[in-house]
């Protein structure tokens, strides 16, 4: 990062900075990009504003046809822009041209919205009289996404809000500034074809104290907000000083509960693929698999035995080979270290994994650990990394106790084949998490499962059947057709 000057003649009108765009794969900065100021800021969200007037006077269809076209510019995009955000996020090929598509899927699932979006009709006990429940979008929406998914989180909001007759201001990641330049890119020749304002869509690169500026500002009347559950917090109290609206995915530390009569054929590859994908570096990863007692022993055997196999395939996240790609910044191999340094100390056993490559990049080897207890800080604090512990229950019972006394509440999963047990868990007394899956990994939840978070998750929703009523306001409408006041009646004017 280098901070410059911008002048006027001999004055300084404001200090600016470059941060650098690093390839996790190797180490080497591979761009440079400036960040705004709060100057430009002000000029983005005045620019915002300004074409929400334009945008929310389109009928819902047309404002549909625009995210339609989105969709189709996406598509057409779809592998370079997939590349892009292997290069800079760390995630291998299939996973960044999985989440560009997951933006295309959510932009269908907007077009449809646009067709549907309805308020309703209520019968009035007074006569000549008719209630109504209308919604209207909320103005400008603001978008601050993190680094592990740069391309999809903004795509699950602004798809939603864009129909709903919302403008929207987006803060991507500092750390991935290349992905959110070139989405906007796509998003604005859409927008410039169909003579529309960039303001509909507009980005906003900078730093926490752009972050700051949209928690405290007014004019964003929703601030959706993903990251970590520290930052996340200060952002909800922010927004909630100007009783505004928020919507937080935050920590997820999700477990995935193996019970005594679950089908091991498919819990291995499951836990495989939710443990390690991404290099652990989703919401949704697994990072407690709770074994029940009488499969302990076996499952962690199978697993250690499927580990081993995709050791040989981490990698450049480019190559058609690798399984596993970088985690994603200095930053996030120093807490690997620090975290499996801690877990010796607090004697857990290293299963599997433990050890950082030594080879340019931030490469890690997925980590499976034993003998530390479910109620161990360490087992309590979500660390960003393919770091899996593995814990025993005695019950069914039990194992959703573990599964809740977590503060965090995303995603969680139970493998059963016991119908019983699956409405227990899927009950008031189950998993209190906002994804609850059975018989599906932590991170297999299809867009309309929608992403709830409870605790200190967040809460909201950034896709699913009613999501699209955070992004508006409700308002309760009496209509009186008749000739008569009947609050009046009795009283005499004039």
């Amino acid at each position: 990062m280098r901070i410059f000057k911008k002048t006027s003649g001999s004055q300084v009108v404001a200090y600016c900075i470059v941060v650098q765009s690093i390839c996790p794969s190797n180490g080497k900065v591979i761009a440079e990009v400036t960040q705004a100021t709060v100057s430009e800021y002000e000029e983005c969200v005045k620019n915002s504003e300004a074409a929400w007037y334009t945008w929310t006077d389109l009928p819902e269809p047309r404002r549909g046809e625009i995210v339609r076209q989105i969709g189709d510019a996406l598509r057409k995009n779809l592998s370079a822009l997939g590349k892009l955000i292997s290069l800079e996020m760390g995630k291998i090929l299939p996973e960044g041209i999985g989440e560009v598509q997951e933006y295309v899927d959510i932009c269908d699932y907007a077009v449809g919205l646009s067709r549907s979006l309805s308020g309703s009709i209520f019968p009035s006990e007074r006569p000549g009289h008719v209630l109504i429940e209308k919604w209207n979008p909320l103005g400008v929406i603001g978008v601050i996404s993190a680094f592990n998914f740069p391309n999809a989180v903004y795509g699950w909001n602004s798809a939603i809000a864009m129909v709903c007759g919302n403008t929207v201001l987006w803060k991507g990641s500092e750390t991935t500034p290349l992905v959110s330049v070139a989405t906007t890119k796509i998003i604005s020749e859409v927008l410039e074809r169909n003579n529309l304002p960039g303001g509909v869509a507009s980005l906003c690169c900078g730093g926490s104290d752009i972050g700051k500026a949209m928690a405290s500002d007014p004019r964003i009347k929703l601030l959706s907000f993903t990251g970590s559950c520290e930052i996340g917090q200060q952002v909800g109290v922010e927004v909630q000083k100007r009783f505004g609206k928020h919507l937080l995915e935050l920590g997820g530390n999700n477990a995935l509960i193996v019970d005594e009569d679950a089908d091991l054929d498919m819990v291995v590859p499951a836990v495989l693929f939710a443990s390690v994908g991404t290099a652990g570096q989703r919401c949704t990863t697994t990072r407690r698999l709770i074994l029940h007692k009488n499969v302990y022993d076996e499952v962690l055997q199978r697993l250690k035995l499927a580990y081993a196999q995709v050791m040989p395939r981490i990698g450049d996240p480019l190559e058609e080979n690798t399984l596993i790609g970088p985690l994603h910044s200095e930053t996030s191999l120093r807490k690997y270290k620090e975290t499996l340094k801690q877990i010796t100390k607090e004697g857990g056993i290293v299963e599997v994994g433990g050890k950082v490559l030594d080879v340019p990049g931030y490469f890690v080897e997925p980590t499976i650990v034993t003998g530390i207890a479910h109620n161990n800080s360490l087992v309590h604090k979500e660390c960003f990394a393919p770091i899996l512990y593995a814990l025993k229950a005695n019950s069914i019972e039990e194992a959703i106790s573990l599964n809740n006394e977590v503060p965090q509440g995303l995603s969680s999963s139970l493998f059963t084949q016991n119908i019983s047990k699956i409405f227990r868990w899927i009950g008031p007394k189950g998993s209190d998490c906002g994804i609850v899956n059975v018989n599906i990994p932590t991170s297999g939840a299809e867009i309309g499962g929608a992403f709830g978070g409870e605790k200190q998750t967040g809460g909201g929703r950034e896709s699913g059947s009613d999501a699209w009523k955070q992004y508006m306001r409700r308002s309760t409408i009496t209509i009186n057709y008749s000739k008569q006041l009947p609050l009046s009646q009795g009283i005499k004017f004039g």
